[in-house]
């Protein structure tokens, strides 16, 4: 009963808002039509949205953009995001994180990133249509995807983590730095993300260390039913993350569905867009693979590994002091409810083998956890800082730098 008039509602709402005569012009009409559009939106969806990325602006040009898989595996995709232009630009790895959203809530974020650089995403599948024969996706698993997916793009590219892969990143370059992997970072930008949650908990990090891991195993773990190509896999049902981070802001929320249902109301269609967007984004939600889930809360979350040095990968312990030629970035919201202040940043106490001036920290005055990486401090604050730090560790940086030097000399001179 419930999806059928969620589906209704769905239908009804672009034909009442559509009608141009009267009475459906009149205000209780498109009250009801705002009602009908508001209650559809927030339905939940199990199908990656599309990103929707055809076209950037590089250098004041418009430059048609494809997806590529690059590389795939049952858990996940490597995404090149390949521009029509012959402007060599860094190459630069996006890890998204698999919290029960899709890759698809960074589409932002990655079009501001097109601008200046050479994209790939980790596109995470959604686990419930991952066939049980495939195995297991553990923490392991993710560290292994992050290495092989560098190695892919090659030599001289530049990582990007934001929120919960940062420990599982941050780890897996510790790993390639010791083993003098060819495809090590040149960088390493860290948003948002749990280093140590030891460091100003919150109601997230409480929530985590009030119940036994087996407490998390009982109760929020399910099995994927028969008519999933996942059936009978272990999984942590994305919905249940969403609810958990819907009520933390519910009142936010609430009152951001009010402001959109009084847009609609008052015709301006134009000022709900972003917001239309937003949550049909949102409530698009992908399953977790329950040993990744569980492993998560366990290392991370309770026992803070990778925080105390005691983070294991296949048995091996990862040694952060390891990594030695990649520049660090670390952002953090000033107001991230999620992920505090100091949690990321903890990172370069940890990684004490970089040196001081290949660090940098950076707190974003009035950003929330999503607003670090979408919106307008993301674009004006946030990543100008991202791409200055690539744009100096690029391998033909310091030939740009001459260059531009040499040039304003003869400029001077003239």
């Amino acid at each position: 009963m419930l999806l059928l008039s969620r589906a209704f509602a769905k239908a009804a709402a672009p034909m009442l808002n559509g009608a141009s005569v009267w009475p459906w012009e009149l205000p209780s009409v498109r009250k009801l039509a705002a009602a009908y559009e508001v209650y559809a939106l927030a339905a939940l969806t199990h199908s990656r949205p599309d990103f929707d990325i055809d076209y950037v602006e590089v250098e004041g040009e418009t430059v048609p953009v494809h997806e590529e898989v690059v590389h795939r595996t049952p858990f996940g995709s490597l995404l090149h995001f390949r521009k029509e232009t012959d402007r060599a630009q860094p190459p630069v790895l996006m890890i998204a994180p698999m919290s029960g959203h899709f890759a698809t809530l960074l589409r932002e974020t990655i079009r501001t990133m097109l601008q200046d650089h050479d994209v790939y995403v980790t596109d995470w599948h959604n686990a419930r249509d991952v066939p049980l024969w495939e195995g297991n996706f553990g923490l392991d698993e993710y560290v292994d995807h992050v290495v092989d997916f560098m190695d892919i793009i090659g030599p001289d590219a530049h990582m990007f983590a934001i929120c919960q892969p940062c420990v599982p990143a941050l780890a897996a370059v510790a790993l390639m730095a010791e083993d003098d992997h060819p495809a090590t970072p040149r960088s390493l930008t860290l948003m948002a993300g749990p280093i140590d949650c030891r460091v100003n908990p919150t109601e997230v990090n409480e929530l985590a260390t009030s119940k036994s891991i087996e407490w998390f195993e009982r109760n929020l773990v399910a099995t994927v039913p028969m008519r999933y190509m996942g059936a009978w896999r272990r999984v942590y049902p994305g919905f249940i993350q969403l609810s958990a981070f819907l009520n933390m802001n519910l009142d936010r929320h609430l009152s951001s569905f009010r402001v959109l249902f009084n847009d609609l109301a008052d015709g301006d269609v134009a000022q709900s867009q972003s917001k239309r967007e937003f949550y049909e984004e949102y409530f698009a939600v992908a399953d977790l693979p329950a040993e990744f889930y569980l492993e998560t809360v366990r290392v991370v979350f309770q026992e803070y590994a990778l925080a105390k040095g005691e983070f294991e990968w296949r048995g091996r312990r990862v040694d952060l002091s390891a990594i030695r030629d990649t520049a660090l970035l670390t952002i953090e919201g000033e107001r991230d409810d999620i992920c505090s202040l100091g949690q990321t940043e903890a990172a370069h106490g940890l990684c004490s083998g970089i040196p001081t001036s290949m660090k940098q920290h950076y707190v974003q005055e009035g950003a929330g956890h999503y607003g670090v990486f979408n919106g307008r401090r993301w674009n004006n604050g946030i990543y100008p800082r991202i791409r200055d730090l690539i744009a100096a560790r690029s391998p033909n940086a310091a030939t740009k730098l001459d260059t531009e030097k040499a040039g304003n000399r003869q400029t001077e001179s003239a």
